[in-house]
């Protein structure tokens, strides 16, 4: 792990507030989901749900409902993944608030390259690294205590980046500066975000729920648009994932591991004043 300043690391009072929030953070739906096969992620699900989990042995019952919300996290990543094109052992890719670690070492697994991860938790950092030792993979995949708006990478370094659902915590135009100051010219930047739809005129009381309760800013649809192409980064691919999310939301909202949340994601989604998108961009 590369160990910086946190004055360095952590620049306004809102991001030390997600820091400290995160390095905090002990959920059983993050935690409980990782357990069933030691990849944690920070991410939600998509695909078809199978129900059959919520019949049978009442005794089991919660422990099919997590490992099947955990399948459907995963199937998230490796959709992530197929977007970012034609990877090479000897390329290096950026896992951009990458809490901790799960996609990072799927990358690295499926393509065999290099993989850093960063984020502004430094509980996540040093769990991530104890995974990456656990795996056997920590000298291909690291996991650092940096800013994504300012990693310190070198400019070119990156054959791909991605961002699944961090996006929110940071302004888009700084990101997107950043992540395409680090990508080589013809490298793959993807993200997985929730954004709320221009069309229904700002921010739903649903969407406002979503907000406070992660400490977060959800963008506009349009400004992932806006910010990228005046960054060099061009879509190629853009997939509405809202309907496939949906089931993964009513099943967590049976699930041991309901938050509260649940509701208003559904409600945000079903009413169209929230997105779930994957937009893939060429650097150029």
């Amino acid at each position: 792990m590369t160990r910086s300043n946190p004055g360095n690391v952590l620049r306004s009072d809102y991001q030390r507030a997600v820091a400290a929030y995160w390095n905090k953070e002990k959920d059983p739906v993050n935690l409980r989901l990782g357990d069933v096969d030691g990849l944690y992620h920070h991410h939600y699900g998509i695909g078809e749900v199978d129900w059959s989990v919520l019949d049978g042995d009442e005794a089991t019952r919660d422990e099919r409902i997590i490992a099947e919300m955990h399948r459907l996290e995963t199937v998230q990543a490796e959709v992530l993944l197929d977007h970012l094109g034609d990877v090479r052992p000897g390329d290096r890719l950026l896992d951009a608030g990458c809490g901790r670690g799960g996609s990072s070492i799927m990358a690295h697994l499926r393509f065999g390259c290099r993989v850093d991860g960063v984020s502004i938790s430094e509980q996540q950092v040093e769990f991530a690294n104890g995974q990456a030792a656990a795996r056997g993979v920590a000298g291909k995949v690291r996991y650092h205590f940096r800013n994504m708006l300012d990693t310190g990478f070198e400019t070119g370094s990156m054959r791909g980046i991605w961002n699944n659902e961090s996006t929110m915590y940071v302004d888009l135009s700084e990101l997107f500066a950043e992540h395409a100051r680090q990508l080589a010219f013809g490298g793959r930047y993807v993200c997985i975000t929730g954004c709320y739809n221009d069309v229904t005129g700002g921010r739903s009381k649903a969407v406002s729920q979503i907000d406070q309760h992660y400490t977060c800013n959800i963008h506009p649809r349009s400004e992932y648009f806006r910010a990228m192409t005046a960054n060099s980064l061009v879509p190629i691919s853009v997939v509405d994932l809202t309907a496939q999310t949906i089931p993964y939301w009513e099943l967590r909202a049976k699930s041991p591991v309901a938050t509260g949340i649940e509701e208003p994601f559904l409600t945000a989604y079903r009413e169209g004043s929230f997105h779930y998108l994957l937009i893939a961009a060429d650097r150029v």
